[in-house]
């Protein structure tokens, strides 16, 4: 119905012309019949058709070298056994196929209530009548096999007509209704799709789609099929992405991932799980997890690779430089420290022999006094009195006694002592 012949301007000679036209039929159904008698037919017109039995109507949807191509496509050979074309359909010939299509929704109705009646698993979708009110084709689906010799009898002697049964998909069952998509053209499984592939959700997760049976079903209830057009190239696109198992480590956080675009390589990061997202480049993704896996923990998302090793190489320069001066200063005040104690203990040594020099200059006599004079030893206590430990702390006052003492002198307690045990 909707097929481009591009080659009709093509001036292509007559006498090459293919001599197989493509007819359609109701519910987007296609066959090939061979034009024998030459016939000047146009995209559009209606034709009589050898069928079997009988003959059947059908519309000239394509013609030329293109129904060549599209036999190649369904992989049908020009030797086979294909039927011919009768005549353009005349007024006659449209009214008879009007009079059978009218009986479709009466005859649908009828076989549904006798489906019922059987028990049988099955939804019939669609019948159609053929052009000389012969024979009717019933179209339906069914999940498992379905045993309808009876239900062949039972039609075959209520409306007088020789029956087919033809059961179909889900996918051929919404290409024979029809209907528009949501891109807003009709659909693909009714105009042009022929054959169809096997859908399945990882299609969607390759493109970034979120997995919402409303929006990814089409309306025959499984998948979109326009999920596998562009699924090559996403495929192709999606190798140079990183993947991101966990999330990078930055000084600001943990970033994870929420979001990618391929075709455009931009991947965003959430930073401790807030709401707000920042997007970088997959260059940019691929540094920071190559740094991230070699133990370094980058300062920013934005930052370039080149100038985050420039800030890492200097920073770590200045700590090293920090510490050296650091250290330097310590040990110059340590050293000067000590050689200043030591040129204080060298002069305190000095003086004092330069004064005992002088006293013994002035009295030659004090030397040998002081070497006869005995040297004072610690003062005799009372073995009475027991010894304390912090008796020789704290300071002590102008008497040589402790300060903020609450017992007595010694002398004192002594005599408290002895007087105690004379009593």
């Amino acid at each position: 119905m909707n097929s481009f012949d591009w080659l009709t301007h093509m001036g292509i000679p007559q006498v090459d012309n293919f001599d197989i036209v493509e007819i359609k039929f109701k519910g987007g159904r296609k066959e090939y019949y061979r034009n024998i008698d030459y016939l000047e037919l146009n995209t559009g017109d209606p034709v009589v058709v050898a069928s079997n039995p009988g003959h059947h109507i059908g519309y000239v949807s394509l013609q030329g070298e293109l129904v060549r191509l599209q036999m190649q496509k369904r992989k049908i050979r020009d030797d086979d056994d294909i039927l011919k074309v009768y005549r353009k359909a005349s007024e006659n010939d449209l009214e008879r196929w009007a009079e059978a299509k009218n009986r479709e929704i009466p005859t649908l109705y009828r076989t549904r209530q006798i489906i019922l009646e059987l028990g049988l698993k099955m939804k019939l979708s669609d019948i159609e009548y053929q052009a000389d009110n012969s024979k009717a084709t019933f179209y339906y689906s069914a999940d498992e096999r379905v045993d309808f010799r009876e239900l062949i009898k039972v039609l075959a002697g209520e409306f007088r007509i020789r029956v087919e049964m033809k059961q179909i998909s889900l996918r051929q069952e919404a290409g024979r209704l029809g209907g528009i998509g949501v891109c807003g053209r009709e659909l693909c499984c009714s105009t042009w799709l022929v054959d169809f592939k096997n859908v399945s959700t990882s299609a969607a997760r390759y493109q970034n789609l979120s997995l919402n049976p409303s929006k990814l079903s089409g309306q025959c209830g499984r998948l979109k099929c326009c999920l596998n057009y562009e699924l090559d190239t996403y495929l192709d696109a999606i190798k140079d992405i990183p993947k991101v198992e966990k999330p990078l480590q930055t000084e600001q956080g943990p970033a994870k991932l929420q979001k990618t675009d391929i075709f455009r390589r931009l991947m965003w990061f959430s930073l401790n799980n807030e709401s707000e997202w920042q997007n970088i480049s997959c260059d940019r993704v691929s540094e920071i997890l190559e740094l991230n896996s070699k133990g370094v923990t980058v300062f920013n998302l934005q930052v370039n690779t080149a100038d985050e090793i420039e800030n890492l190489a200097a920073k770590s320069t200045l700590e090293l430089v920090e510490l050296d001066k650091k250290f330097a200063k310590k040990k110059k005040g340590n050293r000067g420290s000590r050689n200043k104690r030591n040129r204080g203990r060298n002069r305190n040594e000095q003086q004092a022999q330069n004064r005992n020099q002088q006293k013994s200059q002035e009295n030659p006599n004090s030397q040998s006094r002081n070497k006869r004079r005995k040297p004072k030893g610690p003062r005799p206590q009372n073995p009475n009195v027991e010894a304390k430990g912090n008796s020789s702390q704290g300071p002590k006052d102008q008497g040589g006694n402790k300060k903020n003492r609450k017992f007595p002198p010694r002398k004192n307690r002594d005599s408290n002592n002895n007087s105690s045990k004379n009593e």
